[in-house]
């Protein structure tokens, strides 16, 4: 593998916040730094990571809420690009909180795709989860976000969610994918397509 993945589980909710980096020019990006900045500051200096910039896979809070502490641009899909400025729709308020950021994020559409060093992840939209989720495809991996789980999925009770819309994601864009492509979720341990398709 030509890059380098480093996870760090962030927050109340035990979010997968990860490093994703370049091992021939050393550029690095950050996936969901939901919480718990200065924890992963520290990560990104042990390991001496040089990130450009952020990418939320989508706008609940739990996933967004250290966008702002690291002064790097922040990449989402255009549907949940609101989230970022809203305390209802990244759900912060139904948790007794207010989270909203100061952040004019880079939209993203299906099929962009964000690159550090020679590292390139082509977008893959996913709703369903919540509208604007989406995942990072490369090679054989793929950060999935709270769309596919090891061993389940995200929910879909919370505003803007879709249990129908989540479930084609999951089969018409991650089930094509190669049986031993590894998945990165946004929650628990990492597994492959194939194990994954085993519960629908």
């Amino acid at each position: 593998m030509d890059i380098d993945i480093e996870q760090i589980v962030v927050g109340d909710f035990q979010t997968n916040c990860y490093i994703v980096t370049c091992r021939k020019t050393g550029e690095s990006f950050i996936i969901d730094p939901g919480d718990e900045s200065v924890r992963i500051k520290r990560l990104i200096k042990q390991r001496k990571r040089q990130p450009s910039f952020i990418v939320n896979t989508h706008g609940h809070g739990d996933h967004i809420k250290d966008d702002g502490e690291f002064h790097l641009p922040v990449y989402i899909h255009r549907q949940d690009a609101d989230c970022l400025h809203d305390a209802g729709k990244n759900l912060s308020a139904l948790f007794g909180a207010e989270l909203v950021l100061d952040i004019k994020p880079v939209l993203l559409e299906d099929g962009d795709t964000v690159k550090a060093g020679e590292a390139v992840f082509e977008v893959l939209h996913t709703p369903g989860h919540s509208p604007g989720s989406i995942c990072l495809m490369r090679g054989g991996i793929v950060f999935t976000g709270d769309t596919l789980f090891n061993s389940g999925y995200g929910r879909t009770d919370f505003p803007g969610g879709d249990e129908e819309k989540l479930f084609d994601s999951i089969r018409s864009r991650l089930f094509v994918l190669p049986d031993e492509t590894i998945i990165y979720p946004g929650h628990g341990p990492s597994s492959t397509i194939g194990a994954e398709k085993q519960y629908f």
